[in-house]
């Protein structure tokens, strides 16, 4: 698939047809150009208005499409990123079943959507407000999206850390405490390398120790977390000894009730994002479908109300859409002069090249048809 097209229209000259100016270009290109895709960009008869109003309206379609495209790879982007985080094999964008590139090359203008007696500024303000409306939905739907994701990334930040600061509840069972009236188990993060040292000190650190009440809970690749039982009353003791040997003893205290909340909420968490991004992914998709479909009529508006600016009234003029190999562009601009007048080519150089330039405001280039780049990408 293509990612960059160009829409472009020709006029026809008096006594002409739009068939026999097609019929000049693809010869042209299938001698000149033959690795250049070439189709018919096929627009109705659209209620023209007054000049000035198509004058007004020019001056916005330039703005007016950057938004559209915007919105477009914002959606597109979004896709990518769902795709990647699911591991989803990346799919084929559409229009109501029809690939993207396809639905651009084969376009057929939607009456039911679109009436083409409905004012041009009517048809554009609709495609702007529906895009707009779009975008702000996908801005609300990722951000809450966005939202499930951070809480779930702080709690697995708490459980990434070493064991000095990370979150230790998942690691310690009900029957690793000891907790009576006058007993209690205390957890000590000890260095890796300090393991001997500990287990071989710990029982003599102060008076009121079990023995042989430690054991093992966990290790990472700095420390172990460790058990130990003593006498309720020692604890404060017992903790001023261990930090002299270089021993820390982690503010814990067991609640079944406490872990249960955490683990559901964990569970809840993971269901929620999960289910979040398959319906955030199906919006995009049905989205983007939308988008770029309110995308390609909205073109087609543009070429209409730029080529009768260009060329004239009543409207007569052969509109593409042409997909150029990047070593053909140069060849391709030079076909589509070539069928233009040579006082139309004349009058409607590059300002660098000291012409006037052309109507279609924001082109990187003018040119004496009507020309503009969609970017799929």
């Amino acid at each position: 698939m293509a990612t960059r097209y160009w829409v472009a229209s020709l006029p026809v000259g008096q006594g002409g047809s739009a068939s026999s100016v097609w019929s000049r270009l693809q010869e042209s290109i299938s001698k000149q150009a033959f690795d250049t895709s070439l189709y018919r960009f096929n627009i109705p008869n659209l209620r023209v208005g007054t000049l000035d109003l198509l004058l007004s309206l020019s001056d916005d379609l330039s703005k007016a499409n950057n938004f559209i495209e915007g919105v477009s790879h914002k959606i597109r982007r979004q896709i990518e990123e769902l795709e990647r985080v699911s591991g989803v094999v990346s799919s084929s964008l559409t229009v109501d079943g029809v690939p993207v590139d396809s639905y651009l090359t084969r376009f057929v203008w939607d009456e039911a959507k679109y009436p083409t007696m409905s004012p041009l500024k009517e048809i554009v303000d609709g495609i702007h407000v529906h895009i707009a409306k779009i975008e702000d939905d996908l801005k609300v739907r990722v951000a809450e999206y966005s939202n499930v994701r951070s809480q779930l990334n702080a709690i697995n930040r708490k459980q990434a850390g070493s064991l000095a600061v990370r979150d230790i509840s998942n690691l310690v069972k009900p029957e690793d405490i000891v907790s009576s009236e006058h007993l209690t188990t205390l957890l000590a993060v000890v260095s890796k390398y300090s393991q001997k040292d500990w287990l071989s000190s710990y029982e003599s650190l102060t008076s009121y120790v079990v023995p042989r009440s430690s054991k093992k809970l966990h290790e990472d690749n700095e420390y172990a977390l460790y058990t130990v039982t003593l006498f309720s009353r020692d604890v404060d003791n017992f903790k001023t000894k261990a930090r002299e040997r270089n021993f820390q003893v982690r503010d814990f205290e067991y609640n079944p009730e406490t872990q249960d909340s955490k683990k559901q909420e964990l569970e809840k968490l993971m269901q929620d994002q999960e289910t979040m991004r398959s319906s955030l992914l199906q919006w995009c998709y049905t989205s983007y479908g939308e988008v770029f479909s309110s995308w390609m009529h909205f073109c087609a508006v543009r070429v209409f109300s730029e080529s009768i600016l260009r060329y004239g009234l009543p409207p007569s003029f052969l509109s593409v859409v042409l997909s150029p190999p990047l070593k053909s562009e140069k060849k391709v601009r030079s076909i589509l002069e070539g069928m233009c007048s040579s006082s139309n080519s004349t009058f409607w150089k590059t300002e660098d090249d000291g012409g006037m330039g052309g109507l279609a405001a924001g082109e990187a280039d003018a040119h004496p048809y009507v020309s503009f780049t969609i970017n799929l990408i």
